[in-house]
């Protein structure tokens, strides 16, 4: 039995508690991904990590991601959760103002903003594709979106790392209220090769200007409290489609209240650039007991 390093994460929170858990393991060089993949098996979070080094130069750290089911080479709150672990446990320095994580998307940069509690950690997503418009963009979409009013963008299928269909909902109040069918989902997740559907909604809120509600149902999870690399996509679709519009430079998100979270991420979108982070918070710090 070996004696690791072990933290227990809430990224992107509002308030505390409000995020998204994450379990981050240092020092397990030596394990094999069956033996991680057991272990993220065991924590049965959405995702846990393992901090290792880098194999390329000009990589600060490498991050291998597993759901309880499988390794991903990519996702938002992961990432940026991570990368709060490597600052935490001193493990790399930013680099004019820039850690570099290594994972199965590439080599990622993630803009380090203030210190301390107030630090926020943003990334820059692998790049975004828009692969399909419209409510006819595929036969099981209208399913999918019954019993809500759409807004002024049409339904699309987003590229990023990870992928997702995107719909956008006509009002706030509506989008906080809808019960969507996830049976209908998780057939269009399935059939799309997608991680299910992302919604959101314009919001007049003083504290955020979109809410957010994700169902990956593709990946056997009913909702999500929030979603880095969903809301990456949804910057793009949004810049794609109104470049000079009220949000093309940014804006803060409002995510996970109607699953009893309160997450916050934010945008900053720097001309083609798209950065989205927030927040993370350490929860637990302590040594993990587990034969790999």
């Amino acid at each position: 039995m070996t004696s690791l390093r072990y933290l227990h994460l809430d990224v992107f929170p509002a308030t505390q508690g409000g995020g998204n858990h994450l379990g981050v393991v240092l020092g397990a060089d030596d394990w094999d991904t069956e033996a991680m993949q057991r272990f993220a098996r065991w924590t049965a979070l959405v995702e846990t990590t393992f901090l290792l080094p880098p194999t390329d130069p000009k990589a600060s750290y490498r991050v291998r991601i597993f759901t309880p089911h499988k390794e991903i080479p990519f996702a938002g709150h992961p990432s940026i959760g991570s990368a709060h672990a490597v600052l935490e446990c001193g493990l790399a320095k930013p680099r004019d103002g820039l850690l570099w994580q290594e994972c199965g998307a590439g080599v990622l940069p993630i803009r380090v903003e203030g210190s301390g509690a107030g630090r926020e950690l943003l990334l820059q997503s692998p790049g975004e594709r828009v692969l399909d418009t419209g409510r006819d963009a595929h036969p099981l979409l209208a399913a999918t979106l019954a019993g809500i009013e759409l807004g002024v963008l049409p339904p699309a299928l987003v590229d990023g790392g990870r992928r997702w269909w995107l719909a956008e909902v006509a009002d706030e109040a509506s989008l906080r209220a809808w019960q969507p069918d996830h049976a209908a989902i998780a057939a269009l997740a399935r059939a799309s090769d997608s991680m299910g559907l992302c919604a959101f909604a314009r919001s007049s809120h003083p504290d955020y200007r979109l809410v957010v509600r994700a169902f990956p149902s593709g990946v056997g999870i009913v909702e999500d409290p929030a979603s880095g690399a969903a809301n990456g996509l949804i910057a793009a679709y949004i810049v794609h489609a109104e470049p000079h519009g009220a949000l093309a430079r940014g804006y803060k998100v409002s995510q996970g209240r109607e699953i009893c979270h309160d997450a916050q991420l934010i945008v900053h979108i720097d001309g083609n650039a798209i950065w989205v982070g927030g927040r993370s918070h350490t929860v637990i710090d302590g040594a993990l007991a587990w034969t790999p």
